[in-house]
Parts: structure tokens; C-alpha cells; sequence
């Protein structure tokens, strides 16, 4: 190997000292540009990495609610979202909370007096407003409250598959289910259409917001709701949603299962 080296480096300085031209003190040309084209591709290759990194922190940081109230996901983090929402990683960690909801579900002894209850959000939670997401830059928008209506309107989300397996599982356990979301009352009629088309079915209860409930914060509008089921004798075992204002407050459930969304934040 040393011979090799020796032999190499003799090779290139007889080739640049071989020609007395005004260029005859320069190394090859090829090994230059190849030289000068690793040190052009390093520092990029390092700002890629420093910007998953930080996008990475701040969706683990929004996941456990850790950030201020937030209106839109950062600029640099759009292709991150992006490839998130579109990737197996939303898709694994959608699966790996209806699993462990599932595991919980199974656990539960019911009382008998048909009282024990299982609460579902449906943006995000049962339904997916990716299609709507994707015309919008995954969060980077501004939530235009005008446009989302008119995409609700349309009927046309999707379910989200493994909350659909699990809202199967809680109804076939013998829970009672309540649908509670912040949709609009004026929004019922498509919504249970588009809820049935999606395959969700045979719930007890759907709470939609009222006129005079619009002004209300989600996480208050949420607990009084809650509230109320449990003045009208309702044990709340389980509670779905993919926003903390869906978990937290008064009368919480007795075990809550947080869905990823980096998407928006609703206090």
C-alpha cells in the first residue's frame, strides 16, 4: 500500500511539472473540481440534517403540548409536515394509539346499567382532513375558518382507518359512544352523512357546537359537555381526540388517548 501511495504521489507531481507552460505549477484540473465540489455538497448535507432535527424537537415539543399556542407550523418544517402526514410515521404512531386505546378498552369492568361511555372527537380523530391539508400547506396556512366550512360541506373526508378499527372494537365491547366535536350544529346533517359513508356507525350521542357556543374556547366547551354526562350518570372510560382542548379540563375520562396532529393547534 505504501508503494502504492509513493507511486501515486510521484504520478501526480510528474504530470503538473511536465510541461513548462504558464499553468505548470497547477494540479490537474479533474482533482481540483472534484476537491472543490466535496466542500460545496458538506455544508448542505449539515443544514438538511439541523433542519429535520429542529422540526423533529418541535413536533415532539407540540405532541406533548409542550409549546405556546401556536397558529401555523414554522416555515422551515413544511416539507417535514408534509412528508410526515403522507408517510408511514403518521400512519404508525395513528396505529400505535389505537392499539393501546384498544388494550385499555378490553380491561375496563363494566358497572351494567349501560352508563360506561367511550368520547370520540371526529376531525382528525375519526375523520382525515388531509385532502383539505394538502390545498393548504399542512398548517403553514393560516386557519381560514370560510374555506374549512366549505370543505366540510362537501362530505368527502375519509376515515381515519385504525380509529375506525377501534371505534369498531369500543362498540362491539358494549361501551356506549358519544361523538363530541366542535363542528357547527348547522354542519349535523353532513356530518352524519359523511361520518356513515365512512363507516362509522351506530353512536348514542352527537355534540356539535351551537350558535351560542362559537365564542366558547375548545377546552371549556369540551369539559361542560363532559360535564353534563356525568351529571346525567355517564362513567367517561375512554376519551379519543388529536388535541389536548379534546382531553383536558373537567370530568376527564378515566384514560385519554392523544392522536398525532402537527398539523393545527385548537386551545
Amino acid at each position: 500500500m505504501r508503494i502504492y501511495v509513493i507511486f501515486l504521489v510521484l504520478f501526480l507531481f510528474s504530470s503538473a511539472f511536465s510541461d513548462e507552460t504558464s499553468d505548470s505549477y497547477l494540479l490537474p484540473r479533474p482533482l481540483v473540481l472534484e476537491y472543490s465540489s466535496e466542500i460545496v455538497t458538506r455544508p448542505k448535507k449539515a443544514d438538511e440534517e439541523e433542519v429535520n432535527l429542529h422540526c423533529t424537537s418541535w413536533r415532539f415539543a407540540a405532541e406533548t403540548n409542550n409549546l405556546a399556542p401556536w397558529k401555523t407550523i414554522p416555515v422551515e418544517c413544511a416539507d417535514y409536515v408534509k412528508d410526515y402526514v403522507l408517510g408511514k410515521g403518521y400512519v404508525t404512531d395513528l396505529e400505535r394509539v389505537s392499539e393501546e386505546a384498544s388494550v385499555f378498552a378490553s380491561s375496563v369492568e363494566f358497572s351494567g346499567d349501560g352508563k360506561d361511555i367511550w368520547i370520540f372527537d371526529i376531525d382528525e380523530t375519526l375523520l382525515s382532513n388531509l385532502p383539505y391539508y394538502i390545498d393548504h400547506g399542512f398548517g403553514l396556512e393560516l386557519f381560514d375558518h370560510s374555506e374549512f366550512d366549505k370543505w366540510v360541506e362537501k362530505g368527502v373526508a375519509p376515515a381515519i382507518a385504525p380509529s375506525l378499527k377501534l371505534y369498531q372494537r369500543v362498540i362491539d365491547l358494549g361501551y356506549k359512544v358519544f361523538l363530541l366535536t366542535g363542528r357547527k350544529e348547522s354542519h349535523r346533517l353532513i356530518t352524519v352523512e359523511n361520518l356513515i359513508n365512512a363507516g362509522f356507525q351506530n353512536w348514542d350521542k352527537l355534540i356539535l357546537r351551537s350558535a351560542h357556543e362559537q365564542h366558547k374556547m375548545a377546552t371549556l366547551y369540551k369539559s361542560e359537555k363532559r360535564d353534563e354526562m356525568v351529571k346525567e350518570g355517564y362513567r367517561i372510560r375512554g376519551n379519543s381526540g388529536d388535541q389536548w382542548s379534546d382531553l383536558l379540563g373537567s370530568s376527564m375520562s378515566q384514560r385519554s388517548f392523544k392522536l398525532a396532529n402537527p398539523m393545527y393547534y385548537i386551545p
